[in-house]
């Protein structure tokens, strides 16, 4: 037991020339056995020729071996894969051999003999491998790490396909030391999976303490993020690193590479477990189309046409006001379709055309659709960010408000087929510029759906915060931990609905192909979720600890700067209680007021003198006219009263 202590704590040169020595004696007791058995007497060789004929086998075989990468596997994780890889190398040391023999033209040896040569060989090299596996198996809890160890201890959170497939990488990686399988799964606690312990998650601090842990790796499948979630909660109370792996169907290789493992990432906590889309809804008015996506450089817009390309539409015109914006995703497309092709998957054939310009350019844009054809109009152009446009509120609403009337105007002159705007759940009784401009965005679509000679189908799309947009508040907390901190959050209780962008997008893309006109789509968000709860989870995932009374030495603060303007501590979806579910569990109707068109003309016409006059005051009195439950910051309390409705947040600790 000490000498194998002993031998763990060996450079890995010297244990590699352990295993070859090993293999060099057994490899000639191998063929020396074979002879004799085959011979059936004591085999001596009479002849130099034969001396060296024999001497060959032992030294092509550790050549093999060497080449096979057998003697990069941990002896004490080898399992089945490493037994199948010794078998294989053993039959090719084998054939090489004969191959020799037979070259050498040297007489008397018959053929047999290296049939039962490949099998001893086989044999003696699996056994002594066994062997040295159990003996340093039984030794490692003894053993304590010598300083030139520098392998990292690490867990594998999962014991499942995903889990042994990372175990076997990092073994062949090298540096890291896989101390401990952790899986929930009763039938497989305390089995052994290709040598590592698969231990409860109750275990998993002992282990941390007891091994040095220093990083997790996550190994449960993304599909399954209800229990991703329960596995991040368990590991949120211990100061590790945690990281996870990307779906097997995104590696490239479509195997998983130590390269793979990447930071836990807010989407892993938030994240809920997919619904499967109807591709036929998803398709249904797009494939063969002329598509047009305003905005289309943004977070949401970028995503819709990542998503509507690969639906087949005949053109995509991407519609942007920031030519770095638009250059970018002009040429993702380009790189998307490219990259098809040359994996021999069918490439979409869509014609992408960039255009450059203001959703305000009324020229532009009915020449950009009577040139193009265009047939569907998917509006994602906005400002979105409620403090930028809480201080630049007459941009605001010129651009989400007079933006959206310019488009939806052409559409409906030159017969476009469908238009659907992406709106937000700050439309809902807003306080800010940039809720109340999207509500009267809305009302606009709304009021223009009535007119029964319209043949353009007006539809729009309410949903809450999407994740990693520009401006989110989970990329903010990214860099502030990676600065060291404070973490900023603007109030204790403020909470909000999330959404990852592709499954917005998704959802968008189907809710606008129900549409008949003039309905208010409305997204499933989930339950809200704390933003501090949100703040803390991501601090101790990094691996560090939040500082604050009870921890004082933590690493990182959670600073509280108040709300700032036009901000509520939480958001709504619904104006009305008139909700009806759709053909998606996903997607709801909702039937909300609608302001006849001639009555809003009046009020639009109006709020662009103020606009042209910069008159901010008689610009907030005209929204608060026309937009129902309209807010303003400073006019108003703008936290939610006791026999107010608030959501149950959803928390994260």
């Amino acid at each position: 037991m000490r000498f194998a202590v002993w031998l763990i704590e060996r450079p890995r040169w010297f244990k590699r020339a352990v295993l070859i020595v090993n293999d060099l004696v057994l490899l000639t007791l191998a063929v020396w056995a074979a002879y004799t058995l085959r011979l059936s007497r004591l085999y001596v060789p009479d002849s130099l020729d034969k001396w060296l004929v024999i001497a060959a086998a032992p030294v092509i075989g550790v050549a093999v071996f060497h080449m096979r990468g057998l003697y990069k596997l941990v002896t004490r994780f080898i399992g089945p894969e490493g037994t199948t890889r010794i078998y294989i190398a053993v039959l090719i040391a084998a054939v090489l051999w004969a191959v020799a023999v037979l070259m050498s033209g040297v007489k008397g040896h018959p053929r047999s003999a290296i049939v039962i040569y490949a099998l001893i060989a086989a044999l003696l090299i699996r056994l002594s491998r066994q062997w040295a596996g159990m003996l340093l198996l039984a030794a490692a809890p003894q053993h304590k790490p010598a300083s030139f160890d520098t392998r990292k201890s690490v867990i594998i959170y999962g014991a499942g396909t995903i889990g042994i497939q990372l175990l076997r990488a990092l073994n062949e990686a090298g540096g890291y030391k896989t101390v401990a399988f952790i899986d929930s799964n009763p039938s497989l606690a305390g089995q052994f999976v290709h040598g590592v312990k698969v231990l409860r998650p109750e275990k998993i601090g002992k282990v941390i303490a007891g091994e040095n842990v220093k990083e997790v790796l996550l190994a449960t499948p993304t599909a399954l993020r209800g229990e991703r979630r329960i596995a991040l909660k368990v590991l949120e109370a211990f100061p590790v690193v945690v990281k996870t792996l990307p779906a097997l169907e995104d590696i490239a290789s479509g195997h998983v590479q130590v390269s793979d493992l990447r930071p836990i990432d807010v989407e892993d906590l938030l994240g809920r477990d997919p619904v499967t889309p109807d591709i036929e809804l998803l398709a249904a008015n797009v494939r063969g189309k002329t598509v047009m996506i305003t905005g289309a450089g943004g977070s949401i817009g970028s995503e819709l046409t990542r998503q509507l390309l690969m639906l087949g539409p005949k053109t995509l015109v991407l519609l942007e006001l920031s030519e770095v914006a638009l250059y970018d995703i002009s040429m993702e497309i380009e790189d998307i379709k490219r990259r098809l092709h040359d994996e021999g998957a069918a490439a979409p054939s869509t014609a992408i055309v960039a255009v450059l310009g203001s959703v305000l350019d009324r020229k532009l844009v009915a020449r950009t659709i009577a040139d193009r054809g265009v047939e569907v109009i998917y509006h994602a152009a906005a400002y979105k960010h409620v403090p930028i446009v809480e201080t630049n509120p007459f941009a605001g609403l010129q651009n989400n408000t007079f933006g959206t009337l310019v488009v939806a105007e052409v559409a409906k002159e030159l017969g476009v087929e469908r238009f659907v705007l992406v709106s937000s759940d700050k439309a809902v009784r807003p306080t800010n510029i940039m809720g109340a401009s999207k509500r009267l965005a809305e009302q606009i679509l709304q009021a223009m759906a009535q007119d029964s000679g319209v043949s353009t189908v007006f539809t729009m799309v309410r949903f809450g915060n999407v994740l990693d947009s520009s401006g989110s508040v989970v990329k903010l907390f990214r860099t502030q931990i990676k600065a060291g901190g404070p973490v900023t959050v603007t109030h204790p209780d403020v909470i909000r609905y999330f959404m990852s962008i592709p499954e917005a997008a998704q959802l968008v893309i189907q809710a606008g192909t129900m549409a008949t006109g003039g309905e208010v789509f409305v997204l499933e968000m989930g339950t809200p979720v704390k933003i501090d709860d949100l703040a803390r989870t991501m601090i101790r995932l990094s691996g560090l600890e939040v500082r604050d009374e009870k921890h004082p030495d933590g690493d990182i603060a959670v600073a509280y700067i108040g709300l700032r303007p036009g901000e509520k501590l939480y958001e709504e979806l619904l104006i009305g209680e008139n909700t009806t579910g759709t053909s998606h569990p996903r997607i709801f109707k909702n039937s909300e007021p609608i302001v006849p068109f001639e009555e809003l003309a009046g009020v639009l016409q109006r709020l662009e003198d103020a606009i042209q006059t910069l008159d901010e005051s008689k610009m907030q009195e005209l929204l608060r006219s026309v937009v129902e439950g309209y807010l303003p910051a400073g006019s108003g309390p703008q936290v939610a009263g006791k026999d107010e409705w608030q959501p149950t947040s959803r928390t994260l600790h």
